[in-house]
């Protein structure tokens, strides 16, 4: 019984991993030939990389230094264990750096919506590119609900829909709006006198299915009355601004998707812009890890909007 007890013992011992930091510390005294050089170089104290050695010493069975005029000196088991370590610690390191690559070069894939990725986020995209030449970023076109499972990494949407409280979201920009023409018609669709400008009654006023109460809205806040005008209507929000560009009428732009047009001159915002209540948000499945690409992406754009 007491012989089994024993063998048993010494069974689980010859089986115990072995420390990781112990390792270390013993593969660069070894390198370096010195605990205190070891130490330096780990950032622990001298004590805490002998103690760490002796350890490991207790743990195989052998002595694996010499020690002798404070200076140290491989033992024979000691060599044996360092070319076996530093293999080791090469082949760890070489994954690593494999696993960060990779990590550096999958995909950071954002979904946005429509217009807003036509109108505002694509033409300043060289600029991303230009600035963080490392981060390769796929774009994905996408409205309201999704899910991170179709492989998306983050998504910028509108905060109109209840997205739970699963997700992280970041605050981009808020959404302002006011009426925008082309500035060849201003006169025609709008009365611009001495006083605030006013809608003319035959402004033809654009409409679309994905933002149907864009008009109204915004007619409620400015305490504007629209009956009696006539109307025409677009299956997507881009292209009431599209229609607004080539001239056909006066359509609700959002200040983001229509700056760019603006300030060259393609489009008159004769009412400002002013806030609806709204916003775009950065969501994500987890909260954003500082300094990886997804931060760095997030700056970049709350950056951009506010340019």
């Amino acid at each position: 019984m007491k012989t089994d007890n024993i063998s048993e013992k010494n069974s689980r011992k010859m089986h115990r991993p072995l420390s990781l930091g112990g390792l270390r510390c013993f593969e660069a005294a070894a390198r370096l030939e010195s605990f205190t050089q070891a130490a330096n170089s780990l950032n622990l104290t001298h004590g805490a990389v002998s103690r760490a050695v002796r350890a490991l010493e207790d743990e195989l069975g052998v002595a694996l230094f010499e020690r002798r005029h404070r200076r140290v000196y491989l033992t024979a088991a000691g060599r044996t264990l360092f070319q076996a370590s530093q293999q080791a610690f090469g082949i760890l390191d070489h994954t690593a750096q494999s696993l960060r690559q990779q990590a550096q070069d999958a995909p950071l894939v954002l979904s946005c919506e429509p217009t807003l990725l036509m109108r505002w986020l694509i033409p300043r995209l060289p600029a991303f590119q230009q600035a963080h030449p490392e981060i390769n970023l796929q774009l994905v076109a996408g409205g309201g609900p999704f899910s991170f499972h179709d492989g998306i990494t983050a998504a910028i949407r509108r905060n109109d829909f209840d997205w739970g409280d699963k997700l992280h979201s970041l605050a981009l920009f808020s959404e302002r709006v006011g009426p925008v023409c082309k500035p060849e018609t201003l006169r025609r669709w709008v009365t611009l006198g001495d006083g605030l400008p006013q809608l003319s009654q035959d402004a033809v006023l654009l409409h679309s299915a994905t933002r149907p109460d864009a008009w109204r809205q915004w007619a409620q806040r400015q305490d504007v009355v629209l009956t009696g005008r006539p109307e025409q209507r677009f299956d997507h929000f881009y292209f009431s601004l599209q229609a607004a560009v080539a001239g056909m009428g006066i359509a609700i732009g959002p200040w983001q998707q229509v700056r760019d047009d603006v300030t060259a001159g393609l489009l008159s915002a004769p009412f400002g812009f002013t806030p609806d209540g709204s916003g775009y948000c950065l969501l994500s499945p987890q909260e954003i890890r500082p300094g990886s690409a997804l931060a760095r992406l997030a700056d970049w754009l709350k950056f951009s909007a506010d340019a």
